[in-house]
């Protein structure tokens, strides 16, 4: 296993423990103090660890060699497994939005505690920690699983300060605030899945690679004096990167040793870029 996968391993059972641990913490103090803010982000934490728990099965099986039936690998578990956590995040922002729309409307019994800023004290540090450790991985890795996760982390910082923030508010007998913030909450969560969702299914659609990296293809190919012409340049994905498909064309009186001489100098420049798994050239005599 390289250590892309190894990272992102770690970071599933990160995620997978310090939600576990925050989801108790949260729901025992949000029912107590019947804070809205609070139970929808305890809920929040019941989807995080789903989330990290796909993280780590999807990593799993992604990171097997490729095989007789798989010929180029199982990459493709990234995407099909953060679509999982996509759906989930919909699911659970959906009903905290209605839970939130109902105590708006029926009005919020909110308890103040010092028991509830020291849980969002607690959440804020511990989520953050998460959050930096994913980014830097996502980063070196360029992970759609390691995105997800860091994309987690780092809402919850901002929806957890706000679940703060209303908790203060009610010092000066502000009560709504909690239930907006759950509503806040709700469609936060329901963007970033939306978002994640809309990522996977387009590799999973086999969607091109993206025009900076055809540019780079197309600078390469042209740096061969010999290719006369361009006819085709397809890709599809495999995992986090593409295959690469190209027809050149080539003087009909080259040898047919000094052409697939050339194509294999090509497919070998080409797949030096960083999001080239592999390029095939189809060599056509003009």
């Amino acid at each position: 296993m390289n250590e892309k996968f190894k990272t992102t391993k770690k970071a599933g059972i990160y995620g997978i423990i310090g939600n576990i641990f925050l989801l108790i913490l949260k729901a025992i103090v949000g029912f107590i103090s019947k804070s809205q803010a609070m139970i929808a982000d305890s809920v929040n934490s019941a989807g995080d660890i789903f989330a990290s728990l796909m993280t780590f099965i999807g990593n799993k099986i992604a990171s097997a060699p490729n095989d007789e039936d798989h010929n180029f690998g199982h990459g493709k578990a990234e995407y099909i497994f953060s679509m999982f956590i996509s759906i989930s995040m919909i699911i659970i922002s959906a009903k905290l939005l209605y839970d939130s729309i109902m105590t708006l409307v029926l009005g919020s019994k909110l308890q103040f505690s010092w028991f509830l800023v020291v849980v969002c004290i607690i959440t804020i540090i511990t989520k953050f920690a998460l959050y930096l450790y994913t980014k830097s991985a996502f980063k070196k890795y360029n992970n759609i699983l390691l995105e997800a996760n860091m994309k987690d982390h780092r809402n919850d910082c901002v929806v957890t300060s706000f679940t703060l923030i209303s908790i203060l508010l009610t010092f000066a007998n502000i009560y709504w605030f909690d239930s907006v913030v759950g509503i806040g909450i709700s469609i936060w969560i329901c963007y970033t899945g939306v978002t994640i969702f809309i990522e996977s299914y387009n590799i999973l659609m086999d969607i091109s690679v993206d025009d900076k990296t055809k540019a780079l293809i197309l600078d390469i190919v042209h740096s061969y004096k010999e290719i006369k012409e361009v006819e085709d340049l397809v890709s599809t994905p495999v995992g986090d990167k593409y295959l690469a498909f190209l027809t050149i064309c080539l003087d009909g009186n080259m040898s047919t040793f000094e052409s697939h001489k050339l194509a294999d100098n090509l497919e070998k420049d080409i797949s030096k870029l960083d999001k080239i798994y592999k390029t095939i050239v189809h060599v056509e005599p003009i």
